[in-house]
């Protein structure tokens, strides 16, 4: 039989220890993903200048119309990435920018190819994919969820507690996280009562399961989840000890 032991008071307070080996390779990843971008879109953009340039634009122009479709892009890819970092979905403006300027890329640099047949329209076309496919992946490797006060992200660099409930974020549309840190505790506790069963197995509750078993809004929700995921790792730890 293995004793149980519960959360330290660091998890409650959401100081956890630096993950330091996660944060290098996140930071190996974004290096690796810029450098294919910076030769995707030079590729992409000279593919782009000499198809605006042969079918009549003057050389200035030419050379500022494929910049904005690459500034489409990149903005709505800026936008989804703050948007991650704050935990809220990619506004439809955005995601529609977004899949625009893909086309629209796309679209030119198989244009740019298709004088020399379907296997030239795929080469040129090459360039364009990859350097969507690297903003995805630098989007993946940077996103980063705000810290919410009261517990920590693992892996991240969380400051100390902080007792005033208004500096936790709260998105447009649901509950604030109003009340003392002791009620917050307390809701902590219940909620580790209440999925105690899938904690037991390994499984994560979803921020939609933890939102209806406890009532409460997205932000609390978010917190709660992070103070469980502190939870299964602590067990996990003792597991492996005993």
């Amino acid at each position: 039989m293995t004793d149980h032991h519960p959360p330290s008071e660091s998890h409650r307070s959401g100081v956890l220890p630096p993950d330091t080996g996660g944060r290098a390779v996140r930071v190996g990843t974004a290096g690796v993903v810029i450098g294919v971008a910076v030769v995707a879109g030079y590729v992409s953009y000279r593919h782009a200048y000499e198809l605006v340039l042969a079918n009549g634009e003057e050389p200035t122009a030419a050379a500022l119309v494929p910049l904005t479709v690459d500034g489409l892009i990149f903005a709505a890819s800026l936008t989804a990435l703050e948007t991650a970092r704050r935990g809220g979905k990619t506004p439809v403006l955005a995601r529609f920018a977004l899949g625009l300027g893909v086309t629209a890329s796309i679209t030119a640099n198989v244009t740019h190819g298709l004088g020399h047949g379907l296997a030239g329209a795929l080469v040129a076309g090459w360039p364009a994919v990859a350097l969507i496919l690297v903003f995805e992946l630098l989007l993946t490797a940077v996103a980063r969820p705000v810290l919410l006060p009261g517990v920590g992200t693992r892996g991240a660099d969380v400051p100390g507690p902080v007792s005033e409930a208004s500096d936790v974020p709260v998105e447009s549309g649901t509950e604030g996280d109003s009340g003392s840190l002791g009620s917050f505790d307390h809701l902590l506790a219940q909620a580790e009562d209440i999925f105690g069963g899938e904690l037991a197995a390994g499984h994560r509750p979803s921020i939609r399961a933890i939102r209806a078993a406890l009532s409460i809004g997205q932000p609390k929700a978010r917190r709660v989840q992070a103070y469980l995921d502190a939870v299964l790792a602590e067990r996990s730890q003792s597991h492996k000890l005993s």
